[in-house]
């Protein structure tokens, strides 16, 4: 079984046997947040790009619960420069893990280190746990990219900001889950603060509108897949 639990913002929790999976972890400071570091078991770590609101708690998770950091390669040394454990791949790249795999993908924004440094290239993530395909935008503008995603490697499921200002607002988020051809969209990094409120109920809408499945999740809710 795979489970999927919001974290709040764009940060997420997959668990599959007896591995835990963390993406984009912005837990402390995080107003929205909630997850329990104590009870959870975390054995990798996803990093879409390298802002404060996506590295989150990655480098100290890494260190105390002894898990890989995976991101952009730039990124992974930055995280291993501070005494983390990563694993840094290129746009395209696949890693396989016990679990499936996980492929960096485009994403159009930008990414430096909370130091204000280059962090390589954003990322898309897309992974494959035991054949479910779960599609992370990460930080995003809406861009053609997302029709190759959809064409080529077809996520069941795509995790889609919507908060503008920073990504894609809710209409540009509609056009990503057409083009993406995922069957459930579950929309990310909105309400977290003033500059990106956004209205779920009414993206959800536009989303069922296309006959696709929506499903909100409020921060500590999940789904099983």
């Amino acid at each position: 079984m795979i489970s999927l639990q919001y974290i709040g913002h764009s940060a997420f929790y997959i668990k599959t046997g007896g591995y835990g999976i963390l993406i984009d972890p912005f837990i402390t400071g995080n107003p929205k947040a909630v997850f329990d570091l104590n009870n959870n078991i975390i054995t990798n770590i996803f990093v879409t790009h390298g802002h404060g609101d996506h590295l989150g708690d990655a480098i100290p998770l890494s260190k105390s619960h002894n898990a890989e950091i995976c991101t952009i390669f730039e990124l992974a040394n930055y995280c291993m420069s501070k005494g983390a454990k990563a694993h840094g791949a290129g746009m395209g790249g696949k890693i396989d893990f016990p679990w499936g795999s996980a492929r960096l993908l485009p994403a159009f924004h930008s990414s430096s280190t909370p130091e204000g440094y280059y962090a390589g290239m954003p990322a898309s993530i897309l992974f494959d746990i035991n054949g479910t395909k779960i599609y992370h935008a990460g930080d995003t503008c809406l861009n053609s990219e997302m029709k190759t995603v959809g064409e080529i490697y077809k996520p069941d499921i795509a995790l889609l900001p919507i908060g503008s200002n920073y990504t894609m607002d809710i209409e540009e988020a509609v056009v990503a889950s057409i083009w993406l051809n995922a069957k459930e969209v579950i929309p990310m990094h909105y309400n977290t603060f003033d500059l990106i409120k956004a209205d779920a109920l009414k993206f959800k809408t536009s989303i069922e509108a296309l006959n696709k499945k929506c499903t909100i999740l409020n921060p500590g809710e999940g789904i099983n897949l």
